[in-house]
């Protein structure tokens, strides 16, 4: 670990405080019970998380042991040891242990009459599920894909949306040992193609179409691209959404219609500790999607302490995350089985008919924990939504962000709707690790504007470009110690060079994470954007959220974007801020010189825009974030193909502005 005196101080950050937790606080959490059982069982008591967290990474072993024993993981083989090695890459995690992660997720019999599913969708009925009825149907799906003729070590691919049978299926998949992969059916054939053809599935899973709001999206020609681009698929399961016909499938009818006795226990292939269970694909905004392939165990472990002692899930709650199954959050909300609390699947458009949508469903289905992303907070706090009086959230204990940043006017409307009843914890992680690596938990204060700290068993810190650790300034995001949840590798890189060149190609045997992060004296922190979309002018190092937080304060903008255009012969460059405005605003010399000023004053001279651009829309990803880097290549020329899958953006429209300024550079 990395003491205090290792790293360097210059002009420390002290971030307001928000909130604190409440005095019984360790009562009433599950990270409360967990130190319990720590001092009880270990003989190990930590008066405050920061000790807890110091001891989490400077006692690798000791505490995923913990994780281990505190949520009864079973093994049907022993481990022979806990770590084997702390090389990066090429850490071996409980070597010997054989277990399912499907398994953990369905052995809680004493809940089968317990909500486990509430399924809200804009083209069915509700659907309500049993933990009893979760695990009969995935028995029977199990059941089925055998019939398949799916072993252990194929892989299964779902063209599917947020829907209870995608659950079913994934469950199913890895209860066998066999891997899955899903898309959301937003994405057309070539996208879906660039992912699913990496690795080669057996077994195909296709939905017929959905309603997205009041729009009807059919997916029949989708679907029969998908297979006909795949000459590795046997068999295709159509799960009918829109009642449509897909010739020569299997039905989801006919897939569970083998008889299963549910009194008998269900059978589950015992694999190793880091045996693939589901390969993630990156975005494809910068490149071909990379297939990141995770282990049974890392994903067991890790979302068992994130779920439990960070998001504080248990028996009796609820988890409301909305996502599609694109997403590593598809697999994080699922997971929520794991620590025996129920979840909300939401299917359709989040913000139709408006932006109370959500919040609508939250006072239906009651969650006690949910997902809400900054564009919504910033939304409703634009149109004075009074959150908790206009709506019955009374069950609600915490409020979750990850995707793109929260500015810190998001965090002061958060909590002057909810006060210190609801925890705001804001988080960064991703697809790479399929958690959180900087997140807030309920023992953390909550500091305007930043991020509570560091996620348990996580050794993050920022480096400088010397691979030193500085505190109070910009710096490479980086992990330096092994996580249970860092990918097996990625699929198809036979030789781990892929993988390698990926993570560890800046600082040898440390992890870099690829985003741009301050850490306070505190232990707070702020991400500012990806490190390679800094901005860089005359030496003077600014991250692109740090901007945004200024321009996107303005009531005349609802959303940017800059690029900093480097000059080849070694000059500043060009920067340029391109601007989404607001009803009735107009770009004219007072609001582009309101928007110079403010900048120059609030955060560098050097970095006031050359030029500011209207543009009808910014582009993102499908989780919210910006794409700085595809934009900045395609106004350096670069074709739209040659940078980005359009499936991988929201508004893939929104492109043709950018494109048509790169053509004429």
């Amino acid at each position: 670990m990395i003491t205090a005196e290792d790293a360097t101080f210059a002009h420390p950050v002290r971030p307001g405080l928000l909130s604190e937790p409440p005095a019984d606080i360790r009562e009433h959490s599950q990270i409360g019970h967990y130190l319990d059982w720590l001092e009880r069982e270990r003989g190990l008591a930590f008066a405050t998380y920061d000790e807890l967290w110091e001891w989490s990474v400077t006692d690798l072993e000791a505490f995923w042991v913990s994780i281990w024993d505190y949520f009864a993981v079973t093994s049907h083989t022993p481990y022979e040891r806990v770590l084997s090695s702390r090389e990066m890459p090429g850490a071996k995690w409980f070597e010997g242990a054989t277990l399912n992660l499907a398994e953990h997720m369905l052995r809680h019999r004493d809940l089968d009459d317990q909500v486990a599913v509430v399924a809200v969708s804009q083209t069915r009925a509700d659907v309500e599920l049993t933990f009893g009825q979760v695990r009969e149907q995935v028995q029977r799906a199990q059941a089925g894909l055998k019939a398949l003729g799916v072993r252990r070590g194929d892989r299964v691919a779902a063209y599917l949306p947020n829907i209870p049978e995608t659950m079913i299926a994934y469950l199913a998949t890895i209860s066998l040992g066999a891997i899955w992969a899903s898309c959301a059916p937003e994405f057309g054939a070539t996208g879906v193609l660039d992912r699913f053809g990496q690795i080669e599935p057996k077994v195909l899973l296709v939905v017929d179409g959905y309603m997205y709001g009041d729009k009807r999206v059919e997916r029949v020609a989708e679907a029969q691209a998908i297979r006909a681009g795949l000459p590795s698929v046997e068999h295709v399961v159509h799960v009918p959404y829109l009642d449509q016909a897909i010739e020569d499938a299997v039905t989801w009818e006919e897939l569970l219609s083998r008889p299963v006795d549910p009194s008998e226990p269900m059978a589950f292939e015992a694999v190793p500790f880091d045996h693939p269970v589901s390969v993630l694909f990156t975005s494809g905004t910068t490149g071909q999607p990379k297939p990141i392939v995770h282990g049974h165990g890392g994903l067991l472990l890790e979302h068992l302490k994130n779920h439990a002692l960070h998001w504080d899930l248990g028996a009796g709650d609820r988890l409301l995350w909305f996502t599609t199954t694109a997403w590593m959050m598809w697999n994080a909300l699922v997971s929520t089985l794991l620590v025996r609390a129920g979840i909300v699947m939401i299917d359709g458009n989040i913000a139709y008919p408006d932006v109370t949508m959500q919040w609508r469903l939250a006072e239906r289905t009651r969650p006690t924990v949910m997902g809400v992303s900054a564009g919504l907070l910033m939304q409703c706090r634009r149109e004075s939504r009074h959150l908790a009086k206009e709506f019955d959230l009374s069950t609600l204990h915490q409020l979750g962000v990850v995707g793109s940043p929260l500015p810190p006017e998001g965090y002061q409307y958060v909590h002057e709707q909810f006060g210190d009843g609801v925890l705001l914890n804001v988080g960064s992680g991703g697809t790479d690790v399929c958690s959180g690596i900087v997140q807030g938990n309920p023992l953390e204060p909550v500091w305007l504007g930043e991020m509570s700290g560091r996620s348990l068993g996580v050794e993050a810190y920022a480096f400088d470009e010397h691979g030193k650790p500085v505190v109070g300034e910009l710096g490479e995001l980086v992990i330096t110690a092994p996580m249970p949840s860092m990918p097996v590798g990625f699929w198809g890189d036979a030789d781990g060079s892929g993988y390698r060149a990926a993570y560890f190609d800046v600082y040898p045997g440390v992890w870099r994470h690829g985003d741009w992060i301050r850490f306070s004296e505190a232990g707070s922190c702020v991400i500012t954007g990806r490190s390679d979309a800094t901005l860089n002018r005359g030496g003077v190092r600014l991250g692109t959220a740090e901007y945004y937080r200024v321009v996107e304060g303005m009531p005349e903008i609802a959303d940017s974007l800059v690029v900093h255009l480097e000059d080849s012969d070694g000059g500043v460059g060009e920067l340029i801020l391109f601007v989404t405005l607001a009803p009735g605003a107009v770009l004219d010399d007072a609001l582009l010189g309101r928007i110079r000023s403010a900048i120059r004053t609030r955060l560098s001279p050097r970095h006031a825009p050359d030029e500011v651009v209207a543009t009808p829309a910014i582009p993102h990803t499908r989780t919210g974030k910006k794409l700085e880097l595809p934009i900045k290549r395609i106004l350096s020329g670069r074709p739209v193909e040659a940078v980005l899958d359009p499936d991988a953006v929201d508004d893939a429209g929104a492109l043709a502005f950018f494109a048509t300024r790169g053509a004429g550079r």
